[in-house]
């Protein structure tokens, strides 16, 4: 299939190179016509801009930046859809805000285009290995219509749900690990000033319960099913180890900001009476806080735990 590839950055030159090692003659655009050169001699074709690309192709995929640079390129002068033939599709593989890909999956429809986020994680690295997992929100026939050129370029190309629903899944996903990243850089300086050995704490920690599983794994047994009785660990235990590490933070002069405020949600949801239940009981009080409630149908969760069995 011919398809047009917008953007041959880091992450846009590993995932073209893999559309075209799968067969789909490829026509590129990118700023930086150097970018597409690797391409150029392999067949590729050049177009002067998104509208040239669009003239030429049924689908185009984007790897930009950001929101304005997928604005531009989609609406700008001679962008996209101004050239897209009748039906024609565009799956923006950028990380960008649910609300501009909605806004642009509107400006589309009116013109009988389709328009679809698709943002990618796994890095460059997956990017040119294709171990990349795409989000798709859309039309799902559309995601359908062209899942050999997604499963081209990634091996979990994933369909979540209607337009945006695919910006927020990896908005979600990479808030978390930077979260996360920032709670174990504190925990690591409180072990290390402690007195541990960097290595040797990494190695210890890395075999525990929390090492050993996957980050979302976590979420299974009480989060999703919104089921918090009986304990697997309970609250009341949790709070006492929490307790202790950030009394050892105080010992040791080291900053404890997230620990803190872990123990103070902790520490509300004991106050609720939840002390019994499972530690992660204390999610509950953020569900209340944001007026949302999650309660995953148990056959549903089971399907999807068949699907993909935790580590």
């Amino acid at each position: 299939m011919r398809v047009g590839f917008i953007g041959l950055g880091t992450m846009g030159a590993g995932m073209a190179g893999n559309l075209a090692k799968a067969g789909n003659e490829l026509v590129v655009h990118d700023m930086n016509r150097e970018a597409a050169e690797p391409f150029l001699s392999n067949r590729a074709i050049w177009a002067d801009s998104p509208k040239a690309v669009a003239e030429q192709v049924d689908v185009v995929f984007l790897s930009l930046p950001g929101p304005p640079e997928v604005r531009a390129v989609a609406t700008g002068a001679d962008g996209l859809v101004e050239g897209l033939r009748p039906g024609g599709a565009v799956f923006d593989l950028s990380t960008n805000s649910p609300t501009a890909v909605r806004d642009l999956h509107a400006i589309f429809a009116e013109k009988g285009f389709e328009f679809l986020d698709a943002p990618v994680s796994g890095g460059p690295a997956g990017a040119h290995s294709g171990k990349l997992a795409l989000w798709v929100g859309g039309a799902k026939e559309v995601f359908e219509k062209y899942k050999s050129q997604l499963d081209a370029m990634g091996d979990q190309a994933a369909y979540i749900g209607e337009i945006g629903a695919g910006s927020i899944a990896k908005l979600v996903h990479n808030c978390a690990g930077y979260t996360v990243q920032a709670a174990l850089g504190e925990v690591f300086t409180l072990g290390i000033k402690a007195g541990v050995e960097p290595l040797d704490l990494w190695e210890a920690v890395r075999q525990g319960v929390l090492g050993r599983r996957r980050t979302f794994d976590g979420m299974i047994n009480q989060f999703l099913p919104g089921v918090y009785e009986p304990a697997a660990f309970a609250l009341r235990l949790a709070h006492k180890d929490v307790s202790l590490a950030t009394a050892l933070g105080r010992e040791m002069g080291v900053p404890m900001r997230i620990a803190n405020l872990t123990l103070e949600e902790m520490t509300e949801a004991l106050n609720r009476g939840w002390g019994n239940m499972d530690s992660r009981v204390s999610l509950k009080l953020q569900l209340e806080r944001s007026g949302v409630e999650v309660a995953v149908d148990p056959a549903r969760l089971k399907a999807a735990l068949e699907r993909d069995p935790p580590i």
